[in-house]
């Protein structure tokens, strides 16, 4: 039974893992050093260094506050990394600065204006520090009692003990708050603070004094000193949101539970305008401050004239994050009109960018990427195989034969392999077929298939009968 077991929380580990993986999970920043220059394989990034160079400039503009209403596109054929730069690059920026990822083609599919879906990513990658004064309570816990009524009713009541290193205090609780620390798990020798206005609790860690309770603490427990002075004090709370939850909360048709639903709709412009002139407020009160964010926009050619005539007003404004864009289209039409433009980009908009192309990759930067990804995906893989796999990627595109890795992987565990072989990958390379392979089976088979365009008497398309 406890192998059974074992081997079904094993399963569940590996389902689990196998979920985490995404095609950028292995990305954890630029792989720059502290001079900005960029290592040749760090952090997962391998290759691009001018691009990531470039990337690193950006990133000091982004945290000197320099580059506010501006623009960066990343121009480079398919499978050159660029939004493995725009990813490495959120990674890098930390939690604390707005990242927004979208597609172009995403503001078609949505239920609101065009203007108005890129409105409320703009707002997204804005953010506010509101700043404010809370009276709270800090202390080590000394002893927490819980006491049900005698009739053995629901009613409890409860008495809680808290310390500093210059004074001590008990605290009669009632039943909201004996909830709070049921919740939070508090116990003797936790360092807590209570909000005095809302009853939050926020447990800070473990006192030093209890260092040696091996029995109350974990692996991952936290040490924190005990707090000195008063029990009761003042202290400055931060709160870091964003304009477009700040819109989503004062909007009266969708309310603060639309935060949770994910359907905003469209909000009205009056509400941004009171919001804009009270953060404004805010600002010259010294209560908050903007913290402009990045707005990644992927597959920039699928946006028209009017998306890219909003975004060039947008970037005017003071407020403005910075926007980076990255194609992989050439000189094409600029959807909406029938005039054509490098990137499919007007060029009133690519006048205010700065560009950053990327190059195709060489063979061996092509096997280390190969590599990387199968670390990430726990996948064993000889060297002969890399080398077929890297051939493979070559010869047909990087895209393709990272997918190859999980399926050579899962054809080697049928055979019970503990890693695959240059006959797994060359097995799952027959089966799944590349773009190219695709196109010239389709040119040999094309009669055949139902409503071709392509020549041929075979090629007329089919009447339905009426």
């Amino acid at each position: 039974m406890a192998s059974l077991a074992a081997a079904q929380v094993q399963e569940v580990r590996s389902i689990t893992r196998i979920e985490r993986i995404g095609a950028h999970s292995h990305i954890r920043g630029l792989g720059l050093d502290d001079a900005l220059e960029p290592r040749a394989i760090s952090q997962g990034m391998v290759g691009q260094k001018m691009a990531r160079k470039a990337a690193g400039v950006i990133l000091q503009m982004i945290r000197e506050g320099k580059i506010a209403g501006r623009a960066v596109l990343l121009a480079g054929q398919p499978g050159t990394g660029k939004t493995a730069i725009a990813m490495g690059l959120a990674q890098a920026l930390g939690p604390d600065t707005p990242f927004t990822s979208m597609a172009g083609s995403e503001i078609y599919s949505l239920e609101m204006s065009k203007t108005e879906a890129l409105t409320q990513s703009i707002r997204k990658s804005i953010g506010i520090r509101i700043k404010e004064e809370s009276e709270i309570i800090e202390g080590e816990v000394v002893e927490v009692m819980v006491e049900r009524s005698a009739g053995g009713g629901g009613a409890r009541s409860g008495r809680l003990t808290l310390k500093t290193t210059d004074m001590e205090t008990n605290y009669d609780m009632g039943t909201k708050m004996i909830d709070s620390l049921l919740k939070e798990k508090v116990q003797a020798g936790d360092v807590i603070t209570i909000d005095k206005a809302t009853g939050k609790i926020n447990k800070l860690g473990r006192s030093f004094a209890r260092a040696r309770d091996y029995d109350a603490t974990g692996q991952q427990a936290r040490f924190v000193q005990c707090p000195e002075g008063e029990l009761q004090k003042r202290k400055e709370v931060v709160h870091t949101v964003t304009l477009h939850e700040v819109d989503v909360i004062n909007s009266r048709t969708h309310g603060f539970l639309a935060l949770f639903s994910g359907d905003t709709g469209e909000i009205k412009s009056e509400i941004r305008e009171q919001i804009n002139s009270k953060v404004a407020e805010w600002r010259e009160e010294g209560k908050a401050e903007m913290i402009p964010g990045v707005l990644f926009i992927d597959e920039a050619h699928m946006l028209d004239i009017e998306c890219f005539s909003f975004l060039n007003r947008a970037l005017e404004s003071e407020t403005a994050p910075v926007v980076i864009m990255a194609t992989n289209r050439g000189i094409t039409r600029i959807r909406g009109t029938n005039y054509k433009s490098p990137h499919g980009i007007p060029l009133d908009l690519l006048d205010r960018m700065i560009i950053v192309p990327t190059t195709p990759y060489s063979h061996q930067e092509l096997r280390e990427i190969l590599n990387i990804r199968c670390e990430e995906e726990d996948c064993q893989m000889s060297a002969d195989a890399l080398t077929v796999l890297t051939r493979v990627a070559t010869e047909t595109s990087l895209r393709y034969a990272i997918q190859l890795i999980t399926t050579a992987s899962l054809v080697a565990k049928r055979r019970k392999a503990s890693e695959v072989s240059m006959e797994d990958v060359k097995k799952v390379y027959s089966l799944f077929l590349d773009e190219h392979r695709s196109e010239q089976f389709l040119k040999e088979y094309q009669d055949e298939f139902m409503f071709n365009d392509g020549g041929g008497d075979a090629a007329q398309m089919m009447e339905v009968a009426q």
